[in-house]
């Protein structure tokens, strides 16, 4: 993912969401939990398969989007590119 606007989509499955890149490509993430780290607040996703499921194993990623608001006050996800965020949600 780059560091663009990401549209958030909730399902009607418990904790399911799909994102739409800047491309058009639709994929679908775990909701895990949302996180404040220095004043800023961030969404934590796990990444699912095709089919909507977890990864077998210790195969699974987990995804931190930043939580901003558009111009119309709306809340958009961006993609977190700083290290220091990245660790913390690690942690």
């Amino acid at each position: 993912m780059t560091d663009e606007n990401i549209n958030l989509t909730p399902e009607e499955e418990d904790n399911i969401v799909e994102l739409t890149d800047e491309d058009g490509v639709v994929s679908k993430f775990e909701y895990l939990t949302t996180i404040s780290h220095e004043g800023e607040e961030y969404v934590v996703l796990m990444v699912l398969d095709e089919d909507g499921n977890e990864p077998e194993g210790d195969d699974g990623e987990v995804v931190i989007l930043q939580i901003e608001q558009d111009e119309n006050g709306e809340d958009i996800y961006v993609s977190v590119e700083d290290d220091d965020v990245s660790q913390a949600g690690e942690a």
